[in-house]
């Protein structure tokens, strides 16, 4: 590990969030504690993400760059997965404000202290899914994000290419559809597996929407779902790796139906699958991607080539292992 080489702090942004906690999570593990938590930590419903993780500080978000000059730490690396992601929140200077300007902080502190980096890009910058699922940085401009949130995360990668000051290393990470344990706060923006798991312990069933294009079955859209653990095998990969900077995609690289995901829960539950389709909503009908799936050729010839968890292996180990007892990981 990095830190065993005397390299210095880990930085987690977004350490009460999702991806974030389940970084600090697995360093813990590795028994790496001498990480520096980002986030605002002031949201209960977050806390158990956070709270029993070994570390060295816990640092308010809007205090941090303060807190950076006022203690200059030796940092070896800054894991930045800090960001609102909420793809419903229409206000783009929210997203402007701390996808965007904020990650022009953090790139410019590890630019100028020479510390690697990875941030948080998404697949919704993609947009509708027109130009493909390619990682390729000079395709930039030509993407459509359909919400703000999709811009923002596409207007930083814009950026972060352009730029002649870069960290040592760096790598922005187009996250597909991720799932897994300490999604617990997410409300809606949580995965579909979650939702699923809730519908099914209360009612006994699952509503997934109908398609409205011929040549999609119902159930029959397609995602490219991905483990969190997975996701987090791939970061600290990188950053002990060191390949070559740049954006990479970061899914499995095989599509899955709604459905099989929705008969995975069951499956995982011991429950008999009982799967009902209502209408999508048409406000969202003209946006809806009836396929993702991330081209991971990029992340291959960089050297990754740990497989990625089944879609039934991964809802199996999320749903018995976390969701059945409310454990956090």
């Amino acid at each position: 590990m990095m830190e065993e080489k005397g390299n210095g702090l880990t930085v987690v942004t977004g350490a009460a969030g999702f991806i974030g906690s389940c970084i600090a999570a697995r360093l813990n593990a590795e028994g790496v504690d001498d990480l520096v938590l980002v986030d605002d930590f002031s949201r209960a419903d977050k806390k158990p993400n956070w709270e029993g993780k070994r570390r060295m500080h816990a640092v308010e978000r809007d205090g941090f760059f303060q807190w950076l000059d006022d203690n200059r730490p030796r940092i070896g690396r800054v894991l930045h997965m800090g960001a609102r992601t909420d793809t419903t929140e229409f206000d783009y200077e929210v997203h402007r404000r701390l996808n965007l300007e904020y990650s022009q902080r953090v790139w410019r502190y590890c630019a100028r202290h020479r510390i690697d980096l990875v941030y948080a890009s998404s697949a919704a910058t993609y947009g509708d899914g027109a130009m493909g699922y390619r990682d390729d940085q000079q395709a930039l401009d030509a993407l459509q994000p359909l919400n703000p949130y999709g811009v923002s995360k596409n207007e930083f990668d814009k950026w972060a290419v352009a730029q002649e000051e870069s960290p040592p290393r760096w790598y922005g990470l187009k996250f597909f559809n991720v799932f897994g344990p300490n999604e617990y706060h997410k409300g809606r923006m949580a995965s579909v597996v979650f939702h699923a798991f809730n519908q099914i312990r209360d009612r006994g069933f699952v509503e997934l929407f109908k398609s409205h294009r011929p040549d999609f079955a119902d159930g029959g859209q397609l995602r490219d779902f991905v483990y969190v653990k997975d996701v987090v095998s791939v970061i600290l990969w990188l950053t002990e790796t060191r390949p070559s900077s740049g954006i990479y995609n970061l899914g499995t690289g095989r599509a899955r139906t709604f459905e099989d995901l929705a008969k995975a829960v069951f499956s995982a539950m011991g429950r008999q699958t009982d799967i009902r389709y209502i209408d999508m909503p048409e406000d969202i009908r003209d946006k809806y991607q009836y396929f993702t799936e991330a081209d991971m050729s990029k992340l291959g010839k960089a050297g990754y080539d740990a497989p990625f968890t089944g879609l039934e292996e991964a809802v199996r180990d999320y749903v018995r292992g976390y969701l059945l007892s409310g454990r956090y990981e």
